[in-house]
Order: C-alpha cells, then sequence, then structure tokens
C-alpha cells in the first residue's frame, strides 16, 4: 500500500510541478493584436432559457458594441422557455433564432442556431450568455485577431456582480487567476487560452471544417476546446474584450454551479483524454497535451484526497506528529490562498474595499472545488440546473 501512496503522491507532485512552472510564465510581456479596421462579419449568439429578465440588459450592451451595425448581428436562441423571453430579446432588438429539435443543453441549441445561420455570410461567431454584459470595445478587439490569422478567439471575463456577496466577489478573484497564471503565460508560449463558458469567438472557415458545431456534453466550452487542441488549433486570448457575467451570491448556489463544472469538465476529459494523448505521442503536439493535463486536473485533484485520508486514518504510517502536520498544513494553506487572493485583487486593479470578505474567504472557495471533485468523480451531473439572477446590472461608468 506504501508503494500505492508512493506512485499517487508522484504522479499529483507530477501535475502540482507542470502547473507551477507554467504559470511562472505570466512575468512574459505580452504582445497586444495589431489594431485593425473592422472587417469581421459577425454574428452574435446567445442561447437563452427563462432568461426573460436579464436578456433585455444583455441584448443591450451589445447593440451599443462601438463596432460598424452593418457588420455585426445579435441573434438569442431561446430554448425550453415558459416565460417571454424571446419577447423581451425582441423588445431589445435582437432577433431569434427558434429551435426546432430538442435542447438538452447549450451545445444543442448552438449547433441548431449555427446551422440556420449557414450561407448567410457570416465570418466569425460570437457566443455570450443570457445575463452577461459586453463592453462596447469587444467586437472590434475580436477583429484584431481574427484579422491577425486567429480562428478562435477567448476574450477576458469579469464578474458583474463581485461586491453583492463574498462568494461573487470569489468568482471575479477566480476569473483573474486563470486570465493571469493560465490564459496570460500560456499566451506567451504559444499555447491556447482556456474557453471559460462565454464571451469567445469562432471563426466560419474552422467551423465548416470540423462539420459544424460538435458539442454534446454540458460542458461545451470544455469540450469545443479539446476538439482545438486535438487539431492543434490555437486559441487567442484577446483580454481587451471584456465581459462580464452575473455570478451566484450564495454558497449553496456556487456549489450547484461548480459541482456542473466539475461533473462537466470530468464527462469531457473521459471523452476526449484518450484523443489528446494520442495526438500528442503522435505528433508531439503540446497544444494536445497541455489540454490534456487541464482536463485530468479535476480527477488529480480528487485523487489528492487519498493520501490525506491514509494519512488521518494511518498516522503511524506517515510519522507521529499527524495533528501537527495537519494544524500546519492548514494554516499554510489559508495564509497563502489568501496571499494570493490580495495579489489577484491588486494585479486585477480591484478595488479592496469591497473585496475583503471575499479575500479572507478565498481559501474556503478554493478547497470547496474539492469535495466537488470527488462526488463528481461516482455521479456527474448530466442536466442543466438554472441559477437564480438578482437585480439589474448596468457596465462599470468608465466603459459605458
Amino acid at each position: 500500500m506504501d508503494l500505492c501512496m508512493g506512485i499517487l503522491s508522484a504522479v499529483l507532485k507530477v501535475f502540482l510541478v507542470y502547473t507551477g512552472l507554467i504559470s511562472l510564465f505570466f512575468i512574459l510581456p505580452r504582445r497586444s493584436f495589431q489594431k485593425t479596421a473592422p472587417k469581421t462579419r459577425f454574428a452574435v449568439l446567445i442561447a437563452a432559457r427563462n432568461e426573460e429578465k436579464v436578456i433585455g440588459q444583455s441584448v443591450s450592451s451589445l447593440l451599443k458594441a462601438d463596432y460598424p451595425r452593418e457588420l455585426f448581428d445579435v441573434f438569442v436562441i431561446p430554448n425550453n422557455c415558459q416565460d417571454d423571453t424571446a419577447g423581451a430579446a425582441l423588445r431589445a432588438g435582437a432577433q431569434i433564432l427558434p429551435c426546432t429539435a430538442p435542447v438538452h443543453n447549450k451545445g444543442d441549441a448552438l449547433r441548431q442556431a449555427l446551422g440556420a445561420l449557414t450561407g448567410r455570410g457570416y465570418d466569425a461567431y460570437c457566443v455570450f450568455d443570457a445575463d452577461n454584459l459586453v463592453d462596447p470595445q469587444f467586437l472590434s478587439r475580436m477583429n484584431d485577431a481574427f484579422s491577425a490569422g486567429y480562428r478562435v478567439a477567448k476574450g477576458k471575463l469579469k464578474a458583474a456582480n463581485p461586491s453583492d456577496s463574498w462568494v461573487a466577489g470569489c468568482y471575479d478573484l477566480y476569473f483573474e487567476n486563470f486570465d493571469l497564471l493560465y490564459n496570460r503565460p500560456r499566451a506567451a508560449l504559444g499555447l491556447s487560452a482556456k474557453l471559460v463558458g462565454t464571451g469567445f469567438a469562432v471563426s466560419r472557415s474552422l467551423l465548416e471544417e470540423m462539420g459544424g458545431w460538435q458539442t454534446t456534453t454540458i460542458a461545451e466550452d470544455a469540450e469545443f476546446a479539446a476538439l482545438c487542441a486535438e487539431r492543434g488549433e490555437r486559441i487567442a486570448w484577446v483580454p481587451e474584450a471584456v465581459s462580464y457575467d452575473e455570478e451566484p451570491v450564495s454558497f449553496s448556489q456556487s456549489l450547484t454551479q461548480r459541482r456542473r463544472w466539475c461533473g462537466g469538465v470530468m464527462t469531457v476529459g473521459l471523452k476526449m483524454l484518450p484523443r489528446l494523448w494520442s495526438r500528442f505521442f503522435r505528433s508531439g503536439s503540446l497544444r494536445a497535451m497541455d489540454f490534456a493535463m487541464f482536463l485530468s486536473m479535476p480527477f488529480v485533484q480528487a485523487a489528492a484526497v487519498v493520501p490525506s485520508l491514509w494519512n488521518f486514518f494511518f498516522p503511524g504510517l506517515g510519522g507521529g506528529h499527524w495533528p501537527l502536520m495537519l494544524l500546519f498544513t492548514v494554516m499554510s494553506f489559508y495564509l497563502g490562498t489568501t496571499v494570493m487572493a490580495l495579489f489577484l485583487a491588486l494585479a486585477g486593479r480591484r478595488p479592496l474595499s469591497g473585496l475583503w470578505k471575499s479575500i479572507l474567504l478565498y481559501p474556503l472557495f478554493t478547497v470547496s472545488w474539492v469535495p466537488l471533485q470527488v462526488i463528481s468523480v461516482f455521479h456527474r451531473t448530466k442536466k442543466w440546473k438554472p441559477i437564480a439572477h438578482g437585480r439589474t446590472r448596468r457596465l462599470p461608468a468608465a466603459i459605458q
């Protein structure tokens, strides 16, 4: 058994070292895309289920884009609605793409919408959620990335309501962590950015090569990114293209949402990991390997519980100071994660006055991923559950 624990610990260390080493490259300078004249014609897509309360805000923010009006259209894809999502979207100025086949997840809605738009002359498609607010420069900055030759691009995601609760503030820090320590170093190293649900764009030419939108899981973002990694397609990171996402305000809502994320990513992992590792060993594709490491991480985090439980129930096998070691580990984790949260807030130029509770409780938010990963190993969420939306949102005054 000691041998098994040793092997497992070694594997965990490999993932930890890899993640840490890649993150260090955030210190490298990032080259912004050259600003170019608008030429990309965008179809902006919003899949919406019972989003009457917020869809108008999202559509309105998109229609205020600082981009030639003749070069983009906003489409809402109502599905499984029991409210007037379609009517609210129409009144806000969007066009409606009705679903004619059953929709079990966001990927189903996107697949039908993209099929309906075939032959209508769009160069690229942007994907948002119904509760998003979008910076007026978003389409212009995506146009820069596509003009530079990229066919998939991911913008920067921020929380629209970080001051509503400590939970919402933790999401904002979590997104900053991904941008600063995942997307930024990978952009410098020629790897791909991570698609996080919303605020990304994909070219028509790539979708045509892929045979349309082909995702089938509830984690359509991770699955599409995996398909890109398998092809060696690089996903550009465009932090100047900013969108804002409304986050859960209660811890229980957060657990529900993040459990769905964990289960979705694990489902994608079971489907795509053999293909990604095969691509890496056949062709040496570092993008395939890097995303395979990402998809493996939820399983690794769940497995990390095993050595801890082993030492807890068999303290004599790990030395006689297990209680002190546990206390030291907990205190070190709390202090280290709190310092990291403060660093993320400062790096993202967030106002500290409204984030102190989130910074102090960020260790709880972080460690709560572990039981969600463990549960998802044995029971993965397969159905989408709605997250309640709050009050009316507005873009930050500086960019309105």
